[in-house]
């Protein structure tokens, strides 16, 4: 074991990278960069808890479960580390989701980038995400409900999910329920509504699919839903000496990617207590798991307003690459090359 003085020479591998992610988010959070350019970096925030989570944390929490007491060379085990993570990836998420709202989300909306809420929508707009949500949305849905005869869903990593509570009368005696409608991947997280002008207005997709609940759960009352998603282990096992066919075995471990075991699980902030307690029993995880949400459920799925070539006064300028003195007069390369042509080469003693 390294003594005191020695680990103190070294820094945590995780909890390094976290610092790394942090001067990421810092620079979505600087003014100095164009508006976009901010939205860039607050997107990649995202992405990179969620590769930090899937291998990083994973690792770390089998780790813990084999009961590896031994300490790394700063001086941490694996259950001090853990503990370390939780509390600096709070600390950053709750940063993410400020700078989310006080600023970003307020500056788009100034720079005509919009994300409405249903109750800010004209009838128009109601009348085109109905059409819309019927044929695009709908019939790539289905709902699963949670009782003694069905049990909880085997859902997809880092898939948007909705948590329903429903109210069913049946022989004249309300009974509540629990359902879980997963939104496929191939449905955008934001709907960009039509403008004939140079607005730009989206809608997130967890909405549009809470609003229609009612014709997913025909006959009953919806209570309340809630977004949520989980991050499931998706470390590779591959032992290349034991894999006579390395190829196979890759493209094996890449489909158990999206069952592995649930390492996080983040929902809406709003999520009643016993709900948020009754996933996380069932998914055998603990509270320090549990990360409340107040904001988007997958800030990299916001990227969508950064693509395309809109707004370009919202972007860094672009890099136009210096012309050699060489060719500042119109020379060019190809010409250059030829004129060297013939011509002695210098000895190494001239």
């Amino acid at each position: 074991m390294k003594g005191h003085s020695e680990a103190a020479h070294f820094l945590n591998r995780e909890l390094s990278w976290l610092e790394f992610n942090q001067r990421v988010l810092d620079e979505a959070g600087d003014p100095a960069n164009p508006l976009l350019e901010r939205l860039k970096f607050f997107t990649i925030v995202g992405s990179n808890l969620d590769e930090f989570f899937e291998v990083r944390v994973a690792g770390l929490k089998q780790q813990i479960e084999s009961d590896i007491s031994t300490r790394s060379v700063d001086g941490l085990t694996p259950p001090e580390i853990f503990q370390a993570i939780t509390k600096r990836v709070r600390r950053m998420v709750a940063d993410q989701y400020v700078c989310w709202n006080h600023e970003l989300q307020p500056a788009l909306a100034k720079n005509k980038i919009r994300i409405l809420d249903f109750n800010a929508l004209s009838d128009a707009d109601l009348g085109w995400l109905g059409g819309f949500y019927q044929s695009q949305v709908r019939p790539v849905l289905t709902p699963l409900a949670i009782d003694p005869a069905h049990p909880f869903p085997q859902l997809m990593n880092k898939s948007l999910n909705l948590m329903v509570r429903l109210e069913l009368v049946k022989n004249g005696t309300p009974l509540k329920h629990l359902a879980v409608v997963q939104c496929p991947a191939i449905l955008p997280r934001l709907i960009q509504l039509p403008r004939e002008d140079d607005r730009r207005d989206y809608v997130f997709l967890g909405h549009l699919i809470g609003h229609f609940l009612a014709d997913l759960f025909p006959g009953t009352q919806i209570l309340g839903y809630w977004q949520f998603r989980l991050t499931r282990n998706s470390e590779l096992y591959v032992d290349e000496g034991d894999t006579p066919n390395l190829l196979k075995a890759v493209e094996e471990e890449l489909h158990k990617r999206r069952r592995g075991q649930a390492v996080r699980l983040e929902i809406s902030s709003n999520c009643p207590e016993e709900i948020r307690s009754a996933l996380l029993h069932t998914l055998n995880l603990s509270d320090q798991d549990l990360y409340l949400v107040d904001g988007p459920m997958n800030p990299s799925r916001l990227m969508m307003l950064y693509q395309g070539s809109h707004s370009p006064e919202l972007r860094d300028a672009p890099f136009v690459a210096p012309v050699g003195p060489a060719l500042r007069e119109g020379r060019n390369a190809i010409s250059l090359t030829g004129e060297t042509r013939g011509k002695p080469r210098c000895s190494e003693n001239c």
